[in-house]
């Protein structure tokens, strides 16, 4: 993973957090350092399984496969939605919690296209009731 990965995926997901963009920043964060974006490690993660098994259509086809409709080439550029909900809040400690949500991209149609659930640590901010 490069700093060209990085500085790309930024700019395709729309995610700018200082936590993967800003080295000054994140020297002081939790991990000392920047990190990658979740779902660029994901995706690194999904070439390498492509890698191992290789080039076998069928098989690509289930492993990449990751919702009721794929995000075929047509609707590159179409409108696409999010649409979600909060599931669950766990508290990690003091400081943090984890948030997990359920999430769907629909197409222009409103069609699901991608179904997922993420969990999200995130700082607690305080309740003024």
């Amino acid at each position: 993973m490069t700093e060209t990965d990085l500085v790309a995926y930024s700019g395709l997901s729309g995610d700018y957090s200082s936590l993967h963009t800003d080295a000054e920043w994140a020297k002081a964060g939790p991990f000392g350092a920047r990190i990658a974006h979740g779902c660029l490690t994901l995706s690194f993660a999904t070439g390498l399984e492509f890698a191992l098994i290789g080039d076998d259509q069928g098989q690509a086809a289930r492993l990449l496969r990751h919702g009721p409709r794929p995000l075929r080439e047509a609707c590159f550029y179409r409108r696409h939605q999010l649409e979600g909900e909060v599931i669950g809040l766990d508290d990690k400690d003091d400081k943090r919690g984890v948030l997990t949500m359920q999430q769907e991209i629909k197409n222009q149609r409103g069609e699901t296209c991608v179904a997922l659930q993420k969990r999200l640590l995130m700082k607690k901010r305080a309740y003024d009731g």
